[in-house]
């Protein structure tokens, strides 16, 4: 496992790391957890990412569960939450206003039982409170030792330019990571999120890195009955005949390289030096045993040229909005 640093910050982390999303809180998944976290982290994962509202909170308690094993020390390990979504029927139990962010780091911090987390997500922006109190509150926790960095998810390049701008002018705790939605077929942020973000020192930790599941080949032949993407409208949608096509393609280019297609997608991912890591889902242990092992997969530019040829979706500024080097360019 390679490890790169999350932006301009000092703090490292496995460039494959481990979401939680996918736990339900179930018995016998959380289970099934714990034993894709315990092979996450004989294989070189160091960085565990997580959020309140997954599972409603049953993530965190079975990463807490997990750990509890005192052969892993949680000083090694760096481990991520997030707050935005409601948490019950409250008014103020959602958002990224003081009352709810104290309530919910406390929150969050008794379902994990740490004394702090690594970094706190704000898993989507707020326009229904000032950034400043925002900013003012996550660089309060900071300092109150609840919370090592803090960063955003989902954000446009305007509200991550507001939100440095503020730290900056109050002299408060910047952001230090975004984490998007990136992957073969979903690539804005090429255009303006990734330079603006690398501007003000920001990593890049992606969600959804395969596609959930799409650029795994597991859909080349249809959709199996009981599936994710049979009980998922949303993954249902981007099964198109075009981008089997495409993934039909790329797995040829993996066998080329006696690769997994999974292995290729991540390594795709990890070509850009803007990212710090790119966050797998799992079901298996197998899974991160198989995906871990893109960190190793080095794609030469042929490789690079030969995939975007398959893709054929590289982000463009449209005619009417080109930033100005852009034109310089044109006229060199």
């Amino acid at each position: 496992m390679k490890y790169r640093k999350v932006g301009k910050s000092g703090l490292k982390i496995s460039e494959i790391s481990l979401g939680s999303w996918l736990t339900s809180g179930g018995s016998v998944e959380d289970e099934i957890a714990k034993k894709f976290m315990e092979a996450a982290l004989e294989n070189g994962i160091n960085f565990i990412d997580s959020a309140e509202i997954y599972a409603r909170g049953g993530a965190e308690k079975v990463i807490a569960d997990f750990l509890s094993d005192e052969s892993y020390n949680r000083k090694d390990l760096v481990i991520s939450s997030k707050v935005f979504w409601p948490m019950n029927e409250n008014m103020n139990a959602w958002g990224l206003g003081r009352k709810n962010i104290l309530n919910a780091i406390e929150g969050t911090l008794d379902r994990l039982n740490m004394d702090y987390i690594d970094i706190y997500f704000m898993h989507r922006y707020d326009y229904m409170t000032p950034l400043r109190e925002t900013v003012e509150v996550l660089d309060e926790i900071i300092r109150d030792g609840k919370v090592r960095y803090w960063g955003t998810s989902v954000w446009t390049a305007a509200q991550l330019e507001r939100a440095n701008a503020i730290a900056k002018d109050i002299r408060a705790h910047k952001p230090i990571v975004e984490q998007p939605l990136y992957n073969m077929f979903v690539r804005h942020i090429e255009l303006e999120i990734m330079p603006v973000a690398k501007t003000h020192g920001m990593g890049f930790t992606v969600w959804s890195p395969l596609a959930q599941g799409l650029l795994t080949g597991k859909y080349n032949e249809g959709i199996p009955e009981g599936s994710r993407a049979d009980q998922s409208a949303f993954l249902k949608k981007n099964i198109t005949e075009e981008n089997i096509v495409k993934v039909k393609k790329l797995g040829d280019i993996a066998k080329s390289l006696d690769i997994t297609m999974s292995q290729l997608a991540l390594a795709w991912i990890l070509r850009r030096p803007e990212i710090s890591a790119a966050i797998i889902g799992a079901t298996k242990p197998e899974h991160v045993i198989e995906n871990v092992k893109a960190s190793d997969v080095e794609l030469s530019e042929d490789i690079l040229t030969e995939i975007e040829k398959v893709l054929d979706n590289a982000p463009e500024w449209p005619l009417t909005y080109k930033p100005n080097y852009y034109y310089e360019d044109k006229m060199r």
